[in-house]
């Protein structure tokens, strides 16, 4: 397909309009919104991540006490305002460089429309100034024969002024159209390069999105990629996991002794004790 230009489909057959100008200016001032709109989601995401790392952190302090999971949300977090801060400069030179290119535009349309609005009334002056003259002529003509000396040397007079008016507003005309044409163009010059330059910063504006969004993507990858090496270090270790092993082990780093207490048996008080003397009775006395 054939390249178009921006230079080559924002003209107007109108003098007075600036519509080519002013829908590519409005085409800009959309690209300018969505580098604002992707740079305040990258701050806002770089937000989260800040945030969910600054948690992961306060989780890990409580659990296991390791944190290369939260440092690495923290580093995606850094990175991402990075990349946001660059879209802000490239936002701001951009601005800065329009610019100077739309006041400078901004002042070659007044002085167009200024010189067209003054080159349009010379022109009214210079067609009114040649009725004027045309007008005393044939006066002069119709009243030759019935004239006399006096009244046609007024009425030759009033011809040769009226001609006179014609000739000067007819050069005055002529000049104001000349430098009408001078100016108009070298508005067409500068709206030539002014297209050039909007178009270059249209295609720099896109490669620079389409750059930035991809290495976005690529780092939301990378911290999935790094996310999932953390948690395969954990299932490494999972796989050396041995139930009886970890049981053993904390048998013998904690243990306090292979016998239970003795049980309690039942002691008879006289169970054990010497055997009691046999007991004699006193007799009684016999009467």
């Amino acid at each position: 397909m054939r390249d178009l230009h921006f230079k080559d489909h924002f003209w107007n057959v109108d003098l007075t309009s600036t519509a080519g100008y002013d829908c590519l200016i409005q085409h800009l001032n959309d690209g300018k919104r969505t580098c604002k709109e992707i740079e305040d989601f990258i701050k806002a995401r770089a937000s989260i991540e800040e945030k969910y790392a600054k948690e992961l952190m306060g989780l890990s302090k409580k659990v296991c006490g390791h944190n290369e999971m939260n440092l690495s949300h923290l580093q995606l977090a850094q990175t991402m305002r990075e990349e946001a801060r660059k879209l802000e400069d490239f936002r701001e030179r951009q601005k800065e460089a329009r610019k100077k290119v739309e006041q400078q535009m901004d002042a070659l349309h007044k002085q167009r429309a200024t010189h067209l609005k003054k080159t349009l009334e010379s022109k009214k002056t210079y067609e009114l100034k040649c009725r004027d003259k045309e007008e005393a002529e044939q006066n002069m003509n119709r009243n030759a024969s019935t004239s006399n000396a006096k009244q046609q040397e007024k009425l030759f007079a009033k011809t040769q002024q009226a001609k006179q008016n014609a000739e000067e507003t007819d050069k005055i005309y002529m000049q104001n159209v000349s430098l009408f044409g001078k100016i108009k163009e070298d508005w067409q010059k500068e709206h030539i390069k002014a297209c050039e330059v909007f178009e270059a910063q249209e295609m720099e504006r896109i490669n620079t999105l389409r750059n930035m969004l991809w290495t976005h993507l690529n780092q939301l990858s990378q911290q999935c990629v790094t996310s999932d090496e953390l948690y395969e270090e954990v299932r490494k270790s999972l796989e050396q996991c041995d139930i009886q092993e970890d049981i053993a082990h904390f048998v013998n780093l904690r243990r306090t002794g292979d016998k239970p207490p003795a049980p309690v048996l039942y002691e008879n008080f006289y169970t054990g004790q010497r055997p009691l003397s046999t007991i004699q009775m006193p007799l009684s006395n016999s009467r």
